[in-house]
């Protein structure tokens, strides 16, 4: 008599209770404030879920730092903002030692990079040394005054903003800076309706200060943590894990390129291709979510030699051509 086969035990889907707990609320208590902005409010939360720092270019005025003020209330977290002039010590960001003449003891300062979110208006503004100070802060998640180092929030997360066409008395960030931060993200001028909507919420409102002032509603403590959980556990098939790899491996053959893209940006294009993956509420991720996370993931890890700027390509354009000539895995 024939046995019957042994039955094959599939793994069960995968619930993101926590993401979508946490979108939802994040978007509802967001669009009471900023009339659309969708794009940008959500990839600002993949920066989060994905625990990584994101660089917003975009002209002034567009509701960029809004945004992150707003979302660090949402968040229930701790907010700092620094304002980059040409003048910036590292001292002014990190903190310092003070004596103290009643304990004559040296005490620390802290600065403000010891909190949850730190906001870096005009980042190219600092000089290239202040710059550096924050290097060791977005990587590791600490700062070392003095040869002691102290511990950054687990939540600690970097946005920096820098205008794109305001290049007189900026400083570029280097390629070490720019790999560090996981996304960048480019915010464009709302549609006219929205616009609309955002000068009849001013004139209802006492200005901006109104605006801000709403009773915004905090997430539970406990939902950020797990939110990021979820993101990290999304599944990924061995042919996604090589077609991540051949279009990482592709930036630094491409013949438009001088520079590509590091092993710090694949891992990087792992993680936002899960959080699309979760913002779509799938526990798994297929190719359109590469597609999705490739383009704010890679475009400022890429250098353009110089002959391809001057025959007009850019940094999207090379990465948008190089998602073209990888071949898909086949599902």
């Amino acid at each position: 008599m024939e046995e019957n086969p042994p039955a094959v035990e599939t793994e069960p889907e995968m619930t993101l209770n926590a993401v979508t707990r946490l979108l939802t609320h994040a978007r509802s208590e967001l669009s009471r404030v900023i009339a659309g902005q969708t794009e940008f409010i959500d990839q600002a939360l993949i920066a989060i879920l994905c625990h990584g720092h994101a660089l917003v270019e975009g002209v002034p005025g567009i509701a960029k730092t809004l945004v992150v003020k707003l979302l660090a209330r949402v968040l229930g977290v701790e907010f700092h903002r620094v304002q980059s002039t040409p003048d910036l010590m590292p001292s002014d960001i990190l903190g310092t030692s003070i004596f103290r003449n009643a304990t004559q003891e040296f005490a620390l300062h802290r600065g403000p990079v010891f909190t949850s979110f730190l906001l870096v208006d005009e980042i190219n503004r600092m000089p290239p040394r202040t710059q550096a100070a924050l290097l060791e802060c977005m990587e590791e998640r600490q700062v070392t005054i003095d040869g002691v180092s102290h511990l950054l929030p687990d939540s600690f997360t970097v946005f920096a903003t820098q205008n794109p066409i305001d290049f007189e008395g900026t400083y570029p960030l280097p390629e070490a800076q720019l790999d560090r931060f996981l996304l960048k993200l480019r915010v464009t001028y709302p549609a006219a309706l929205e616009e609309r909507a955002v000068l009849e919420r001013h004139h209802r409102s006492t200005g901006q200060r109104g605006l801000e002032s709403l009773a915004l509603i905090p997430i539970p403590p406990e939902l950020l943590p797990e939110a990021q959980r979820e993101v990290r556990g999304i599944r990924i098939e061995a042919a996604l894990f090589d077609y991540i790899l051949q279009v990482v491996r592709r930036t630094r053959e491409w013949p438009m390129l001088v520079l590509g893209a590091s092993p710090r940006a694949a891992i990087g294009l792992m993680l936002v291709s899960q959080a699309y993956a979760a913002l779509d509420g799938r526990g798994y991720l297929v190719p359109d979510d590469v597609k999705r996370a490739a383009v704010p993931v890679l475009r400022h890890r890429v250098i353009l030699k110089p002959e391809a700027e001057l025959e007009g390509y850019d940094a999207d354009g090379v990465v948008r051509d190089i998602l073209a000539a990888v071949p898909v895995p086949k599902r």
